[in-house]
């Protein structure tokens, strides 16, 4: 199929374009909420005013959240090529509306994470500043992040707006502290326990498929196996996460249901999987083929659940705004109208498919390369870290355990590429002098050699350069000690990327709370 490139017009104002269709999206918003805010009985035309600013800016958050948070879902696939970015687009847009549709909640906490104290806030005026206030520093936030291609987090951008709001309002008193102390932590956590898991994982799949010599025999008995464990990380993770919303099930019981879903999963695939291998070649790049609509199905997933609990972010606040306005209430949980949700989903959607692309190409090609077995580890390590975290109560970021699983997969690349580097000396240390051609034939031979194999061979090439250079000769010419000692400091983790998102996660809470501190006051004073 020929590849279809925009128009020449569309290439030069992209940007203009773009930005235009962001405004009119916001204006359509705010007129979608004048239709069932004027029908409201009883509404001031101020109040009606603040409705429909802030539901406004509740979109703009949206847009912004599917603009920045997506990335997550999507960047391992579209970089493993498993996606092209525009079907991963338009895979995340539809399921990411149903997620925060059919499963986003009748009811949202106005607060995230419980950071302010709500009862000292009492004046419902002020509640409405404080979260208008806290959406579009969140918001803001987002945009600039986005624009940067700094992937953070969301639920920190929000919490961290509202705990500036709550400060400008109500004092220092009004934060709970022990929550801000416990996401501090978890900047930590998150990253390196997402880190871990998919090192595991990409390891274990090396060893098991990628190191033997029949790859496609190995695959085809080790792959159903890891798409039944995929299946039941997924559903234990949908059971709890994303239909969390709808009804509350023990992570006991989402785990037995996840291991029923897996054992059927694993029926049903052995055999098709088993055929599809015996097709493939005997190498690295055929059995990638295995793992595509695996990809494919957990990014799908993943965006249904994010649509259903990240929607809150945006949706939140503007259901505490349109309580606050409809009954004079105070509330930190707020029934949802329709409306909002479908608000919500449409913001995700329409963000997602203006900027997300640049997001979901960080992610996915601007830290380390990936393949599509690096993508399944890095897709298992987030679910599994949120599934552990959830059940202990860690308030971790699922961007942070996604970016931290990307970062693990990439160091992982690059200790298994020092560790063969020193492998290769040892060889050419056991055929010093030999002609080339032998040495390179060696290697191949090694390269393609069962893990057991290769120790031997290496226990072998050890004795014969122990033997030369007791007979005195040397090991290495020079260039091939200059080529080895390249070799040892390839990096496959690019540490500017690395650097700039880090430092995107360590200011985002501050960052946000200084701007919603700030424009609480703004908001106040063009109010009053």
């Amino acid at each position: 199929m020929t590849k279809k490139f925009p128009s020449p017009f569309v290439r030069r104002n992209e940007d203009v374009l773009q930005f235009g269709a962001a405004v009119l999206f916001l204006l359509l918003v705010a007129l979608y909420a004048w239709l069932y805010g004027a029908s409201l009985a009883g509404l001031s035309s101020s109040s009606v005013v603040l409705l429909l600013v802030a539901a406004a800016v509740g979109g703009y958050m949206a847009m912004n959240i599917g603009a920045n948070d997506v990335a997550n879902n999507m960047g391992p696939s579209v970089g493993s090529g498993a996606l092209t970015m525009g079907w991963a687009i338009a895979i995340a847009a539809l399921f990411e509306a149903l997620g925060a549709i059919v499963a986003g909640g009748e009811v949202v906490g106005t607060i995230k994470g419980g950071i302010i104290d709500a009862n000292a806030l009492n004046d419902p005026a002020v509640f409405a500043n404080v979260m208008l206030a806290a959406l579009l520093a969140g918001a803001l936030w987002l945009n600039l992040a986005t624009a940067l291609g700094a992937p953070v987090s969301t639920t920190h951008s929000i919490i961290g707006a509202v705990m500036g709001a709550g400060i400008a309002a109500g004092g220092w008193d009004l934060v709970n502290w022990a929550t801000i102390t416990a996401i501090v932590a978890s900047w930590v956590i998150s990253p390196l326990m997402g880190g871990a898991i998919a090192a595991v994982f990409l390891y274990l799949i090396k060893r098991s498929v990628t190191y033997r010599s029949s790859k496609t025999d190995a695959a085809a008995q080790v792959v159903p196996v890891l798409i039944a464990v995929m299946a039941w990380a997924y559903a234990t993770f949908m059971l709890t996460k994303g239909l969390g919303q709808l009804y509350k099930l023990s992570l006991g019981w989402a785990v037995v249901g996840g291991g029923v879903i897996a054992w059927v999963v694993w029926w049903l695939v052995r055999g098709p999987v088993s055929v599809a291998a015996q097709r493939l070649d005997n190498s690295k790049q055929g059995v990638n083929a295995l793992f595509v609509w695996p990809l494919i199905g957990s990014a799908a997933l993943l965006s249904f659940a994010h649509g259903a609990n990240d929607v809150a972010n945006a949706i939140g606040p503007l259901a505490a705004i349109y309580e606050a306005v409809k009954v004079g209430a105070v509330a930190t949980k707020a029934a949802t109208p329709l409306w909002i949700m479908v608000l919500g989903a449409l913001g995700l959607s329409v963000g997602l498919a203006l900027y997300g692309s640049k997001l979901i190409r960080t992610v996915g090609k601007e830290i380390t390369e990936l393949d599509n077995m690096r993508a399944y580890a890095i897709a298992m390590a987030a679910t599994i870290t949120v599934i552990v975290a959830s059940h202990f109560g860690m308030p971790i970021s699922t961007t942070h355990v996604t970016i931290g699983a990307v970062f693990g997969v990439g160091f992982l690349r690059e200790l298994l590429k020092v560790n063969y580097a020193k492998m290769e000396q040892v060889v050419f240390a056991g055929h010093p002098g030999d002609d080339r051609a032998e040495v390179e034939a060696y290697l191949k031979r090694f390269e393609a050699a069962e893990v057991s194999d290769k120790k031997s061979m290496l226990a072998d090439m050890k004795q014969r350069a122990k033997a030369h250079q007791k007979a005195g000769g040397a090991v290495f010419a020079k260039d091939e000690r200059k080529a080895l000692k390249k070799a040892y400091k390839k990096e496959l983790v690019k540490r500017s990327t690395v650097l700039r998102i880090v430092a995107a996660w360590i200011v985002t809470v501050p960052a946000t709370a200084l701007m919603a501190s700030v424009l609480f006051f703004l908001v106040s004073a063009i109010v009053d």
